[in-house]
C-alpha cells in the first residue's frame, strides 16, 4: 500500500464489527485501526486504550468542545462514543491505510468530512443470527437488548448508504474480505 486510505466499517449492534477489526489488528499490522473514546464502563476483558478509551463525562465534554473528536454520538441512548482526530489524521499523514470501526451514526458524521473514504458495512448473517449474537454475549440487561434490537432494525436499513458489505458468517473471512477491500481501494488510489 502507497497511500492512505480510510476505511470506515459499520454496522448494526452485535453485528461483531470490534471482533472483525480486532483481528485484522492481529493479522495486519499494515493496517492503521483507531481506538474510539466511550463513556460506558468496561466490559469483562477490555483493556482501556486497546479496545476504548474509556473516559469520564466530564472527559468527552472536554474532547467535544476542544474539537478533538472526528465524529462522536450517543449510541442506544446510552453512552457517547467518539472517534479521537489526532491519531487517524497522523496515521493518514504517515500513508498507512486507517480502519475505523464506528456506528452508523458516527459513519454518516465521517461521510459528510471524509466523502472519499471506503464505507463498508458489516451485515449479519440472518437477523436471527444477530439475536442469537446479542443474546449470548450476555453483557447487556434485557431493557437494554431490546433498545439495541429496536436500533439494529434501522441501522440494517441502511446497508444502501454504504460503498460495499461484507457479511460476518464466519469472523477471519469477513476481516480478509475487509482488508482485500482495504488494499484494492487503496491500490485503486
Amino acid at each position: 500500500m502507497t497511500r492512505s486510505r480510510l476505511a470506515v466499517l459499520a454496522g448494526p449492534t452485535a453485528v461483531g464489527k470490534g471482533t472483525v477489526a480486532a483481528d485484522v489488528r492481529r493479522n495486519h499490522p499494515e493496517i492503521w485501526i483507531s481506538v474510539s473514546a466511550t463513556t460506558r464502563a468496561p466490559r469483562p476483558g477490555e483493556v482501556n486504550g486497546v479496545h476504548y478509551w474509556f473516559v469520564s463525562d466530564e472527559e468527552f465534554d472536554r474532547m467535544v468542545d476542544d474539537d478533538e473528536l472526528l465524529e462522536w454520538a450517543v449510541v442506544h441512548q446510552a453512552a457517547r462514543y467518539g472517534t479521537p482526530r489526532g491519531p487517524v489524521e497522523q496515521a493518514l499523514a504517515e500513508g498507512r491505510a486507517a480502519l475505523l470501526e464506528i456506528d452508523l451514526q458516527g459513519a454518516r458524521q465521517v461521510r459528510r468530512t471524509m466523502p472519499d473514504a471506503l464505507f463498508v458495512f458489516l451485515a449479519p448473517p440472518s437477523w436471527e443470527e444477530l439475536v442469537r449474537r446479542l443474546v449470548g454475549r450476555g453483557t447487556e440487561t434485557e431493557e437494554e437488548r431490546e433498545r439495541r434490537l429496536q436500533t439494529a432494525h434501522a441501522e440494517l436499513a441502511a446497508e444502501e448508504e454504504f460503498d460495499a458489505t461484507v457479511v460476518n458468517h464466519e469472523v477471519h473471512a469477513a476481516a480478509e474480505e475487509l482488508v482485500a477491500l482495504i488494499c484494492s481501494e487503496v491500490a485503486d488510489r
